[in-house]
C-alpha cells in the first residue's frame, strides 16, 4: 500500500488504526517516512523508548505484537491540523503470563510529506485488569 499520494486526513489515520488491529507490518510501514521515529509508550527515557529509522521502528512497532499477541485498538477518534494529528484510542492486550490491559491512550503524530514522520504513544497508567 503507498500512502505517498494520499491526503493525511482522518481517513488515512483510520487506516493506519486498521493496519494496526490487522497486525501487518509491511501495510503499517507504508504509512512511515524514510527518517520515521517512534516513541513508545513505556522506557527508560523522557520519551519512553524511542526507535529510530525505519528498521528500528519496524521493530518496535512488532515488539507491540509481541507482547500483546491479540493486540487491539479500538473506539478510534482521529484528527488531524496542518502537519500534526492525533489518534485516540482504547488499547486491550493481553501478555504470556495472562496480564490484560485495557486503558485510553492517545498518538500524537507530526507528519511529512505525506506520511507519518513521529508517532509518540501514550497510554493511561492502569493496573491490569482481570481476564474476561
Amino acid at each position: 500500500m503507498t500512502t505517498a499520494t494520499r491526503p493525511v486526513d482522518t481517513e488515512f489515520l483510520r487506516a493506519f488504526a486498521a493496519a494496526w488491529n490487522a497486525h501487518d507490518i509491511d501495510a503499517l510501514m507504508s504509512f512511515m517516512s524514510e527518517d520515521c521515529e517512534f516513541h513508545s509508550v513505556g522506557g527508560p527515557d523522557v520519551l519512553g523508548r524511542s526507535f529510530i529509522g525505519r528498521e528500528a521502528v519496524r521493530e518496535g512497532f512488532r515488539l507491540a505484537w509481541q507482547n500483546f499477541p491479540d493486540a487491539a485498538w479500538l473506539d478510534g477518534d482521529h484528527f488531524v491540523c496542518g502537519h500534526r494529528g492525533v489518534s485516540e484510542s482504547t488499547f486491550r492486550g493481553t501478555k504470556a503470563d495472562g496480564t490484560r490491559i485495557e486503558a485510553r491512550m492517545v498518538d500524537v503524530f507530526t507528519f511529512r510529506d505525506g506520511r507519518i514522520a513521529v508517532k509518540n504513544a501514550y497510554r493511561k497508567d492502569r493496573p491490569p485488569v482481570q481476564a474476561a
